[in-house]
């Protein structure tokens, strides 16, 4: 190599390093995370460059998924000029539903559209409960029917829901079905053009290429809906596979987890997130009509009040995460949570062991097997501090524990996709249903208590007695978190 080309070479490598460090310095809001990239920028400055550019870019700053329906700003204003105060009258009018969560409601409204409505909701516990009414709801669709998960399997059940959509399709129903590339990567192109040649319109969500690989995996859908005709909708942990419908097999691994059916007008919102990624997926610009969005069937068993709250790269905001940190936050008596990978955040750390240390009864289920152990290592070195506050932690035995739920007070539940970790919080499209209703809670605490049944508590005095190679496992574990 010539000393001229040596000197371009080192003079290119001295500009993208000043280059990555800039951007850097603007689009990264944490600042360990920042201090992180410009230390490994400066150390390696390609390698820096290449992590930073894949894995590091605030893209929601960057809003690259620009994918809302409604564009018309006086439109716009007017549906949330009506969504407010449609809120307000039901806030008002169940005042002793919501409690101290009003806050929390006002925010999401405020934030992302997310209007409050009385419906029916059923609390489905595993496949095995799920996937029935999920059949018999797709066998008698009429007029659409909107899938879209994270994973779905080409197995007994994926392929059971195939050809009831493909039938549907060739019936006359429209079918929308969005997978996520990365999720569903077992779907090979003839699974899919199958569907196609059935009629069903299917799209992968943010395809991914070669050339684009590492930063196309770190932006996925992690959302599992469905929708049918605008009246009836599922959601929450449970993806279509054969894996979450436990049987007799005792080989088999038990799959713990909860979604919900919901009938009622949250029906429409979970509608209205369902065309966005479409638009995005598609290249189509649906728009609200009559036929998308019905006037909701009225029951007289419509009485929980309800909210979806979503977040991804396409929000301004983390509203999942600010929607678990207010209602944590806020809590009189206790917060029970069950997530398969709790990696916090500084806030919601804080507002856990902050309820704990004011008095609640704060417990935390959490997988004691997992189909991580980096995962798992990464979890635990959260452990000692909450266990100093006074929270109750316990690892689930029975087999793995997917659920993302939270309930507090007999008064506030989720359900969704969400867990409590970073990736779920900054990185992928989530969704969560909160129900505003102290029945429903009583049922989620009952469901949760059980689940304790199956779990081993972690005990302080006896944590402490853990090896120091554990804690350097767990705390190098800790220190790849951002990236789990």
């Amino acid at each position: 190599m010539s000393p001229v080309t040596e000197i371009i070479l080192i003079v290119c490598v001295y500009a993208l390093m000043i280059f990555t460090m800039i951007r850097i310095i603007f689009d990264t809001v944490n600042v360990s995370k920042a201090l992180g990239y410009l230390l490994l920028t400066i150390v390696l400055p390609v390698a820096g460059s290449i992590v930073y550019f894949s894995l590091g870019v605030n893209y929601r700053k960057r809003k690259i998924y620009n994918k809302k329906i409604i564009t018309d700003e006086y439109l716009l204003q007017n549906l949330r000029k009506d969504i407010d105060e449609s809120a307000l009258r039901l806030l008002q009018s169940h005042h002793d539903d919501v409690g101290n969560f009003a806050g929390l409601a006002r925010l999401l409204i405020k934030d992302s559209l997310s209007f409050l409505s009385l419906n029916h909701i059923k609390l489905l516990l595993n496949g095995e409960n799920k996937f029935p009414d999920v059949i018999k709801a797709l066998e008698a669709a009429q007029s659409s029917i909107h899938i879209q998960y994270y994973i779905y399997d080409n197995d007994e059940i994926g392929n059971q829901i195939k050809a009831i959509l493909m039938r549907k399709a060739r019936e006359g129903v429209k079918v929308r079905f969005i997978y996520d590339d990365f999720g569903s990567n077992g779907l090979k192109k003839r699974w899919v053009r199958e569907l196609e040649q059935a009629g069903v319109e299917i799209y992968p969500f943010y395809k991914i290429y070669f050339v684009f690989l590492a930063s196309r995996i770190n932006y996925r859908n992690h959302r599992k809906v469905i929708i049918v005709d605008g009246q009836t909708g599922f959601t929450g942990g449970i993806n279509v596979s054969d894996k979450y419908i436990n049987g007799d097999d005792p080989k088999k691994l038990y799959w713990r987890d909860t979604h919900v059916m919901i009938e009622g007008p949250a029906v429409l919102n979970l509608q209205y997130h369902f065309l966005a990624d479409w638009n995005f997926c598609s290249d189509q610009n649906l728009t609200p009509n009559n036929e998308l969005f019905p006037i909701p069937n009225r029951r007289p068993d419509f009485g929980m009040l309800t909210q979806i709250a979503v977040s991804g790269p396409d929000y301004p905001r983390a509203d999942v995460m600010l929607s678990y940190f207010t209602a944590i936050a806020n809590a009189q008596q206790k917060v029970y949570i069950t997530t398969p990978y709790f990696i916090p955040n500084n806030s919601i750390y804080d507002a856990i062991k902050k309820a704990a240390l004011s008095g609640c009864d704060v417990r935390l289920l959490v997988p004691g097997i997992s189909d991580s152990k980096t995962v798992n290592y990464a979890t635990q070195s959260y452990f000692e501090p909450l266990l100093e506050c006074g929270v109750r932690i316990y690892l689930y035995q029975k087999g793995f524990v997917h659920s993302k739920t939270l309930v507090i007070d007999d008064t506030l539940s989720m359900v969704g996709s969400a867990n409590i970790d970073f990736r779920s919080f900054d990185l992928n499209f989530e969704l969560n249903t909160i129900i505003y209703d102290q029945a429903f809670g009583e049922k989620m605490t009952e469901v949760f208590l059980q689940d304790l049944e199956d779990a081993e508590e972690v005990i302080y005095a006896e944590w402490l007695k853990r090896s120091t190679g554990r804690q350097l496992l767990e705390k190098s574990a800790r220190l790849l978190s951002p990236l789990l």
